[in-house]
């Protein structure tokens, strides 16, 4: 028989602020005169009552559960709640860590955005109200309870009172990849039943005008960012959309939000669909709340303090837990970057914000480190060997702070006063306590590269379905080189049929771990198992000290022939890693008698971040010191061109040398006309390879480097 469960919220020392007395009008004035930082300015038309809250007249109540899945949008869940310690919080709504940290910041930036080329600054309290007031609309374009929200579009403050508003009103908040396809979109908005759509501009909007009439839920679609080019029913600017709910009740409103339960879903995070359609990661307010305060306490021990920014796609978990529910933990500020972040402006927000904290998916610091060794290379002599010096530095003293032993090499201060501090200073990362890389695999050589310039990366391990992150690594004297961290507190983790080195399939326990996917109950059921461990489908190891290291993926685990087991990442690795003039290296030869490599050398990107036809800068000099007049890609392939073609096989051989079996040894290769992008469909929105999409793109050269072979036997 199911239970209601009340649980005395113990973690608000705090007043409320309710119902109208809170909210202020919408159409904040903007003060844009040249050179000023602004803020909105919201004025109280109405006396603000703060009403003291206690644990006495304020309770938690979860909806009545039996099993710790579903697939139900309107279904509550179980939660995996401990008995003592971390895991035993009380759980809480979105809503109501929002409003602790109103009550103790309200008046602290908490977000930083361009308009106009002028910088405008909103405070907590005028985030929540702004947040209020998009859900205020949404139910007047009529929102039901449990449907969703598409948003479609690039970071911006916008994005975010989409996200909560929507959860404030009792729909499901869902984001959606910029770069996904019109049928793509269209997939997500009839799978999560969306009632209305928000889209950044013309671009996404045109997706939408495409797949309509095959959205039999959707009311409105609102178009955030630029002029509409059409006027159309149920299209509305963000202006218009904010207005339409004034009229709006509050207690309207307040009645939904008291409704919130904290095991009910809230929030959708669709998988990126590379081996089929995405599946929906239900998310519920726990798994939001419980994960981003238990984050930001490894993160951070101050409030109020931090400063974070927002770039990488808020369709991805990585992104949306940190740059919204761990900065709403924390009080923390958001600057978001410009749209063409990744194709060069990044760096400029990063001068401008100097973030305390900031993750970077490996392909972000793998290009940061692409251009420092670019730059380096044009340095003279004297100033690379004072840079070399220096890096030797860097890499003993924190190597010699990761192992515990807290030495300091002579010349460290001269070091970093010489190459850390300018280095750090120039990509705006002097503040940054914490460097943060995951959602995708980084190489060795990048961790080793950024730890000489005293920037160790930090791991973090997870998935949608973990609500993000699983396991982390915070401090340099917590770590291991190539390691994901360790599990984060009122969490566990497990290795299932564990081999002969101690390698199983890692599988995940907290309150992190997902309701379900929506709709699809037998994916459901594969990735959680009868106890409730949810099955990653990544393979891994812990060593004596519990550090967990990623050792492939179950589902890229190339098989040969032979029948030998081979997970290609270490492989792709150990050749770039000899091979300094390769881009991506993708390991083929599943079911096939050897292994062979898809290779594309380094190249620059052009200003929508798709690779070009001209070599990039490090290539180029290896091409003159080889007397190589060739400066595109096309022309070392069409020439094959000796002594690129020579370095390559020099580098795969020493590559093969450190194979652990003649079966691991890369047998054959071909250097693609172009590079992997996000826009050519090789790589996932977090810049992650794409495996069986680029094997069907390029299967005629699979067969060839098989054909070839067959023919010779």
């Amino acid at each position: 028989m199911s239970t209601k469960y009340n649980c005395a919220l113990n973690v608000f020392p705090l007043k409320v602020v309710l119902g109208r007395s809170l909210v202020t009008p919408v159409n904040s004035h903007l003060d844009f005169s040249a050179g000023r930082r602004t803020s909105i300015c919201c004025p109280n038309v109405e006396e603000t009552k703060a009403v003291p809250v206690t644990s006495a007249n304020l309770a938690t109540t979860l909806s009545p559960a039996e099993q710790l899945w579903s697939t139900d949008r309107d279904q509550a869940v179980k939660l995996r709640i401990e008995g003592s310690g971390p895991g035993s919080e009380t759980p809480i709504t979105v809503h109501q860590m929002f409003l602790e940290t109103v009550e103790k910041s309200g008046d602290h930036t908490a977000l930083v955005f361009k308009k106009d080329g002028q910088q405008v600054t909103v405070t907590w309290r005028q985030y929540y109200e702004q947040c209020r007031a998009a859900a205020k609309s949404f139910l007047k374009l009529g929102l039901e309870r449990y449907r969703g929200v598409a948003i479609l579009g690039f970071n911006s403050p916008e994005w975010f009172y989409a996200d909560i508003g929507c959860i404030l009103a009792g729909g499901l908040a869902t984001g959606v990849y910029t770069t996904n396809s019109p049928e793509a979109c269209q997939y997500v908005a009839a799978n999560c039943e969306a009632n209305v759509i928000v889209v950044e501009n013309q671009k996404q909007l045109d997706k939408i005008l495409q797949v309509r009439d095959q959205l039999p839920h959707l009311k409105a679609i609102v178009q955030y960012k630029d002029e509409l080019q059409q006027k159309l029913p149920d299209l509305y600017t963000w202006e218009e959309f904010m207005k339409l709910g004034e009229e709006v009740p509050n207690d309207r409103l307040d009645t939904i939000i008291d409704s919130l339960r904290a095991n009910e879903c809230c929030s959708l995070i669709y998988t990126s669909g590379t081996t089929g359609n995405p599946k929906g990661v239900m998310l519920s307010h726990d798994n939001l709340t419980w994960t981003a305060r238990t984050s930001a306490a490894l993160l951070s021990n101050s409030y109020g303090v931090e400063v974070l920014v927002s770039y990488l796609p808020l369709s991805h978990i990585a992104a949306q837990m940190i740059d919204i529910w761990v900065s709403m933990s924390f009080a923390g500020t958001t600057y978001f970057a410009e749209p063409d972040a990744l194709k060069g402006s990044l760096v400029n927000t990063l001068k401008e914000a100097r973030p305390t904290c900031f993750l970077g998916v490996p392909r972000v610091w793998e290009k940061m480190q692409d251009k420092m060794k670019a730059i380096g290379g044009k340095a003279s002599p004297m100033r690379k060997k004072v840079a070399d010096w220096a890096k030797s530095i860097g890499q003993r003293y924190n190597h010699s702070a990761m192992n515990g032993e807290n030495w300091v090499p002579w010349g460290f201060m001269l070091a970093n006063n010489l190459v850390f501090k300018k280095v750090q200073a120039a990509l705006g990362l002097e503040r940054s306590r914490l460097c943060l890389t995951g959602a995708a695999p980084i190489t060795k050589e990048t961790l080793e590269y950024f730890m000489s310039l005293n920037i160790p990366l930090m791991e973090v391990y997870g998935m949608s379905e973990t609500s993000g992150p699983h396991t982390v690594s915070v401090t340099i004297n917590d770590y291991r080189l190539t390691s994901c961290g360790k599990v984060m507190p009122g969490c566990k983790i497990k290795l299932d049929k564990p081999d002969n080195d101690g390698i199983g399939e890692i599988c995940f326990w907290g309150r992190n771990v997902f309701m379900g996917y929506l709709n699809m109950a037998e994916k459901t059921t594969e990735a959680l198992d009868e106890d409730g461990w949810l099955h990653s489908g990544d393979l891994g190891r812990l060593d004596d000290c519990n550090f967990l290291f990623i050792t492939g993926r179950i589902k890229e685990l190339i098989i040969t022939a032979g029948g030998e087991n081979i997970p290609p990442v270490p492989i792709e690795d150990a050749v770039k890693a000899e091979i300094p003039i390769l881009s991506n290296a993708m390991l083929v030869g599943d079911k096939l008698k050897f292994l062979s490599m898809l290779l594309t050398l380094k190249c620059v990107l052009d200003d929508n971040g798709e690779p070009t036809d001209e070599l990039s800068p490090e290539v180029l000099d290896f091409c003159r010191q080889n007397g190589i007049g060739a400066t595109k890609v096309s022309e070392i392939v069409a020439n094959k061109e000796e002594a690129v073609y020579k370095a390559i096989q020099e580098g795969m051989e020493r590559a093969n040398a450190k194979s652990t079996s003649n079966a691991q040894k890369v047998q054959k290769w071909v250097i693609l006309d172009r590079d992997f992008s996000l826009l050519g469909g090789e790589l996932g929105p977090t810049m992650k390879l794409r495996r069986p999409i680029v094997a069907k793109m390029y299967q005629d050269k699979i067969e060839e480097l098989y054909a070839v072979s067959s023919e010779k036997q």
